[in-house]
């Protein structure tokens, strides 16, 4: 199978104002896309993520993947070869709204199967999650790994990886998957209660609060730089196969104590850290197999995990 290469192609990313995606728009422009479009409803998104984008030329459209005539009336338009689907509503967002969380998973990536099965473009690369498979059951955790998810986050990930590949199967779809494990960097949201571990604990600290640790601190997390994982996918996307699935992990496994000391630190916090209760849907172990990958692109230079908190830090200090 020859893909198109993402050179002089028209591009798509849907959720492209998002954390990863706004990443993966900035490595778009660089790899030398002919032209990037984002989609994206800034639920989380920021516009600002884009800054360096929207001046090289990329176009943002304010507007709803789930809404499927919005998606076809981009795609139309400007005739996209490729889409690259980051869209999604944060894992925190199912403990508040679960139905909603898993809904948007699975609508969103429905409605652009829907449109390559009627041939509006040619490939697919979907972005699924980690938290698709649940706790480890076995370690690593390759991409045979049963899906046992634990949130509605997760089950909607899972629910729309499975869609992917029926559509793949049946009508022969140039579309395939790729599960990041736990990404952190610059552009992670740190507001509020849909922050994530890394984000959360730099703002608390440098609003002089103390930072929380949930349960023992054991939770063990495969932290992955975001433009590691970016870098990584466009990497695989010429060689993957349709239908197919690879991790995205640097096989760093740390626990969330671990992660909590290590910004400290980085901040020089002298405080104290609290301990809070245990939170029942944390998975309790994450570490993906890198045989996969690997085995697809060889070895690649991962940023070390205390050099991505202090950029993360000095992001964070600089948007506060």
């Amino acid at each position: 199978m020859k893909r198109q290469s993402i050179v002089n192609s028209k591009v798509l990313v849907v959720g492209g104002a998002g954390f990863i995606g706004s990443h993966l728009v900035d490595k778009l422009i660089a790899e030398g896309a002919n032209q990037v479009l984002i989609i994206d409803n800034l639920f989380i998104g920021k516009r600002e993520n884009l800054n360096q984008a929207l001046k090289k030329g990329a176009i943002l459209y304010v507007d709803d993947a789930e809404n499927q005539e919005a998606l076809g009336y981009i795609l139309e338009k400007y005739d996209i070869d490729i889409v690259f689907n980051c869209a999604t509503k944060p894992l925190n967002y199912s403990f508040i709204n679960p139905s909603n969380t898993y809904m948007t998973n699975v609508l969103v990536l429905k409605n652009l199967l829907e449109l390559q099965r009627k041939k509006v473009f040619d490939t697919l690369c979907h972005f699924s999650s980690s938290e698709a498979y649940g706790s480890a059951q076995y370690q690593p955790m390759d991409e045979e790994h049963p899906l046992v998810p634990h949130t509605p986050y997760a089950a909607g990930k899972a629910s729309a990886d499975l869609l992917l590949q029926s559509y793949v199967s049946m009508f022969e779809l140039d579309a395939f998957l790729i599960r990041p494990f736990n990404n952190y960097g610059p552009r992670q949201n740190f507001e509020g209660s849909l922050a994530g571990v890394i984000p959360l604990t730099i703002k608390k600290i440098l609003e002089k609060q103390a930072p929380e640790i949930h349960g023992a601190g054991k939770q063990t997390r495969d932290f992955i730089y975001v433009e590691d994982t970016v870098d990584i996918a466009l990497k695989i996307f010429p060689i993957i196969s349709p239908g197919e699935c690879v991790n995205i992990t640097t096989d760093q496994q740390l626990s969330i104590e671990n992660v909590v000391k290590t910004i400290v630190n980085v901040m020089n916090y002298k405080g104290e850290v609290l301990k809070m209760p245990y939170r029942k849907a944390d998975v309790l172990s994450h570490r993906g197999s890198v045989k996969k990958l690997q085995n697809m692109i060889g070895q690649y230079d991962k940023k070390p995990f205390k050099d991505g908190i202090t950029e993360t830090v000095n992001w964070i200090k600089d948007m506060s």
